[in-house]
């Protein structure tokens, strides 16, 4: 080679050194000023909702779209760097479209979003539907979604509960929770206040259950179902023992036949939340009376004026004092109650006093 063209040579790999070099600084630079570069919006605030299990691509992506930053590969590599990729915390974001990177993942996502919380009363004897519109419309859960839960097989055999949803288990009470809050998780936390209420009072009345259970061959849920009746028939908690032995009493007195408890809570209650109703429970307008072929209506299942015996599961969810009273009831020998419009109830052991009682009262 001449020394002209070594020469040349020589020119040529420094000069493509230096432009390497200087291509290189260029990124460096570029890259360790990204983080603190502000992105060019004008300041308004978009809403970003991050999901929980998002992979962080998604979420740059995410970001890049609603114009929250630029370069989501560089804001992934940036995240990465700092070895913050998976501690981003979910939830639905507020943020200015002109902020900095580091901005972004540090007063925001790594920050996490300040938890929104609402308080909900569930009043005692309410069904699942019920619960579920009260759930809803808190904000706490998508009420569809609930309903969806509540009726959910494999949900259900995660607590153990038989039958086709959880009416009976959602315990009524006070309860404060995270907006939004996962279905499955709004209904398991109104389970499991009920197990440990139901626990309490199984363990103060445990001599009167397992007579109960021994007299009657019941298992616990069929003591929840006469729990949710008592709750549904009973207004002034002095009564609610008396009313839960009248119905021990109907199923259990040889001198009582046949043996229906003949409540019109539990025909309402067919009419209402299962699935699968009969045809005069879908002809029944539910703000009026319950009429003849309401009354008449074999298909109806949980119809206790054709149906001996208790209904197929629970009405409603009970509150701690019908628990009480289905486990301890008061060991009277009455048959029948009618109410006086004021609360309260006269009882009767015969029919014909009973009559008298609905002639003064009802008629």
């Amino acid at each position: 080679m001449s020394k002209k063209s070594f020469r040349i040579a020589l020119i040529v790999v420094v000069a493509t050194v230096l432009i390497a070099a200087g291509v290189v600084t260029y990124f460096i630079n570029a890259a360790l000023d990204y983080p603190h570069r502000r992105h060019s919006g004008d300041g308004s605030e978009v809403v970003v909702e991050i999901e929980n299990g998002m992979s962080f691509p998604a979420i740059a992506a995410r970001l890049d779209q609603a114009g929250i930053i630029d370069k989501p590969r560089w804001f992934r590599l940036y995240a990465m760097n700092r070895g913050v990729t998976t501690k981003v915390r979910p939830g639905k974001y507020t943020m200015r479209n002109n902020l900095t990177p580091q901005e972004v993942l540090d007063d925001h996502l790594l920050k996490g979003v300040e938890d929104v919380t609402v308080a909900v009363t569930i009043p005692e004897g309410l069904n699942i539907l019920e619960v579920i519109d009260i759930l809803g419309r808190a904000g706490i859960a998508d009420r569809d979604a609930l309903e969806s839960v509540a009726r959910d097989r494999e949900f259900l055999e995660s607590f153990g509960i038989e039958g086709e949803t959880c009416e009976g288990y959602l315990f009524p009470d006070t309860y404060r929770f995270r907006v939004p809050t996962p279905p499955a998780e709004v209904l398991g936390r109104l389970i499991e206040q009920h197990r440990i209420e139901w626990d309490k009072v199984r363990r103060e009345h445990e001599d009167s259950a397992e007579r109960l259970k021994k007299k009657l061959g019941w298992s616990e849920r069929d003591l929840l179902i006469l729990a949710s009746i008592v709750e549904k028939e009973a207004v002034v908690d002095s009564e609610r023992p008396r009313i839960a032995q009248v119905f021990i009493n109907r199923l259990t007195s040889p001198s009582f036949s046949p043996k229906r408890l003949e409540t019109d809570p539990t025909i309402r209650y067919g009419c209402t939340v299962p699935v699968e109703k009969s045809e005069p429970c879908k002809a029944w307008d539910k703000t009026d009376r319950l009429r003849r072929k309401q009354l008449d209506d074999e298909a109806n299942p949980y119809n206790t004026y054709r149906h001996e015996g208790l209904p197929p599961g629970p009405i409603g969810n009970p509150g701690r004092r019908s628990m009480e009273a289905a486990l301890d009831p008061d060991r009277s020998h009455y048959f029948y109650f009618v109410a006086k419009n004021d609360g309260t109830h006269v009882f009767s052991k015969t029919y014909k006093e009973h009559t008298r009682w609905v002639n003064q009262y009802q008629r």
